[in-house]
């Protein structure tokens, strides 16, 4: 279930963000700590350090952290998939 509910959240950010990863920044929070609350805000601050740090598009970085932190290595592969 929780497989679902991250492909769904990460699909509808990556539907809805128009305008590149900085831009789906707020869309990914309220979706991950105001709605589901998945992560705190001061672990999406770090979320947003290590997304711009490491190589790669910032919003797949995050659905990457995000996965891991909520369900492991298959939640990061599904979030990133979604």
């Amino acid at each position: 279930m929780i497989y679902l509910e991250l492909f769904c959240a990460f699909f509808k950010i990556g539907l809805f963000s128009i305008g590149g990863g900085y831009a789906a920044m707020p869309l990914i929070e309220q979706q991950i700590v105001v709605k589901n609350a998945w992560i705190t805000i001061n672990e999406f601050a770090d979320l947003v350090v290590i997304a711009e740090t490491t190589p790669g598009p910032i919003a797949l970085n995050a659905a990457t952290f995000v996965g891991t932190q909520v369900a492991g290595l298959g939640g990061a592969i599904v979030a990133t998939i979604g």
